[in-house]
């Protein structure tokens, strides 16, 4: 390869990385936004399981247990579903 024909694809280089830079900026926002997305669907599904479980006569201290929530998580999880547990 030539000086020049060296020069040129360096030039081409540099002029297309802004635009690739976006481009990869964009496709990690989509990346994050699905991940979050998929984050928050899986909370809500483990606290509605939760909310079912304390209904069907598991106890909190073993919700605790299973999940790894604190007690007082444990606790406004549940009165978010509408149960005051003990």
């Amino acid at each position: 390869m030539d000086l020049e024909r060296a020069m040129h694809a360096l030039r081409a280089a540099e002029e297309a990385l802004p635009q690739a830079e976006d481009q990869a900026a964009r496709a990690a926002r989509q990346i994050k936004a699905e991940a979050r997305t998929r984050v928050e669907k899986a909370r809500t599904e483990l606290h509605r399981a939760m909310a079912a479980e304390y209904r069907a006569g598991v106890r909190q201290v073993d919700l605790v247990k299973r999940t790894g929530y604190s007690r007082e998580r444990v606790r406004q999880i549940l009165r978010a579903a509408g149960i005051e547990a003990d």
